[in-house]
């Protein structure tokens, strides 16, 4: 089935922690651009975010992609002090086809996704059967494209 993954990275060699998550996860089948944007919510004085948004074909459930992401961001050495903190890398389970998840610690479709122009962005390019005719109206934020996730790894 198909799922999407938003990840993002605004601390370290941010570049570095995108490309070594999705060299990490299988059945990557299309990745994004890279966007880059400036923090939403959180403490003041972080520096910007690099966004992107992987297509996956897979056969793991919304729970077992949660065991993905924690995987990926301990592998990037996320530490989780504060909450929309500086992370080295964040990895959200946005999307898995047919499936609706509201749990605690998961809530699938993801439950922002719709408002926030960092994750909308990417997802309208690799996935616009998914992003609303009107989602620039409804997401918030600036974002700037980077270009090709490839050129930028």
């Amino acid at each position: 089935m198909r799922a999407l993954l938003g990840l993002g990275s605004n601390l370290g060699d941010r570049r570095r922690y995108l490309a070594d998550a999705v060299d990490s996860i299988e059945g990557v089948v299309a990745v994004s651009p890279v966007y880059e944007t400036d923090p939403v919510g959180g403490p003041g004085g972080q520096g910007p975010y690099l966004n992107i948004v992987v297509v996956l074909e897979t056969d793991l459930d919304a729970r077992a992609l949660l065991g993905v992401c924690r995987r990926l961001e301990a592998a990037a050495g996320r530490v989780r002090a504060e909450r929309w903190g500086e992370r080295t890398l964040d990895v959200d389970v946005l999307w898995v086809e047919g499936t609706t998840v509201d749990e605690p610690d998961l809530v699938v479709p993801h439950p922002r996704m719709w408002s926030r122009r960092f994750v909308m962005a990417p997802l309208a390019d690799v996935a616009p059967d998914l992003a609303p005719d009107d989602w620039e109206l409804a997401a918030e934020g600036e974002v700037r494209c980077l270009g090709p996730f490839d050129a930028l790894a």
